[in-house]
């Protein structure tokens, strides 16, 4: 009887991963994952910043001329920048009701975020020094520089993911809520919840600064918040 509910639920997950990946496939966006655990410099993604590096030379080799970078909207304006032959997109999300990017992580609204949604309105958003009230405006934008740089097919998609405080394995980090809402208003939540768990693994795998990220994470932490990572 065990093995019998296994096998129901192996062939159910095993239907719910295809459907996504078919889904996904057909569409605009190449969701790839979370690229860092923290901060190297600051600011960081920035044309030969390694996060920025790393970026670039991944979506070169998967033949892409753009990749788009989800993030918390803070001080920047986002600007978007070639870095070698592939044009990197910023994109930020402002929540109207939240703290910022510095703000403490409500895992509650988090949370209900997750399951529910987005709620209309409480997003505006952020690239290139122009703030869009929705989110139609704002891919727009991204779907429009994606164009005028070359891009053909899907547009590899990461979010920051650098954790400015606490257990970076933990917190997803900066640009986790827009990746998902991204995701979510592309290809449906089912696809947007597999996307999103899998995107978690994407800098264990692929980031090759990952085990110095982890290892001295509270102290480039700590570098970032006294200002010791400035680039300028």
């Amino acid at each position: 009887m065990k093995m019998k509910w296994l096998l129901v639920v192996i062939a159910i997950v095993a239907v719910i991963v295809g459907y996504s990946v078919i889904t996904v496939s057909n569409g605009p966006i190449a969701p790839l994952g979370r690229v860092a655990f923290v901060k190297l410099a600051n600011p960081d993604f920035y044309p030969g910043h390694p996060h920025s590096q790393f970026l670039a030379e991944y979506a070169e080799v998967k033949g892409s001329k753009t990749a788009l970078v989800c993030h918390f909207g803070g001080s920047s304006n986002y600007r978007s920048y070639q870095d070698g032959d592939v044009f990197i997109i910023e994109l930020a999300f402002i929540d109207t009701n939240g703290t910022g990017a510095a703000g403490d992580t409500n895992y509650w609204d988090s949370f209900k975020i997750a399951l529910f949604g987005v709620p209309d309105g409480r997003y505006k958003y952020k690239s290139d020094g122009i703030v869009f009230d929705t989110y139609d405006e704002a891919m727009d934008h991204v779907y429009t520089l994606a164009r005028e740089h070359g891009q053909e097919g899907q547009i590899p998609m990461v979010w920051h993911g650098d954790a400015r405080k606490g257990n970076p394995v933990f917190i997803q980090g900066c640009g986790f809520p827009l990746y998902f809402q991204i995701l979510r208003k592309t290809y449906g939540i089912i696809p947007a919840y597999v996307y999103t768990l899998g995107g978690m693994l994407f800098p264990y795998v692929n980031n090759p600064y990952r085990a110095y990220e982890l290892l001295n994470a509270t102290e480039l932490q700590r570098m970032y918040t006294a200002g010791e990572l400035d680039y300028t």
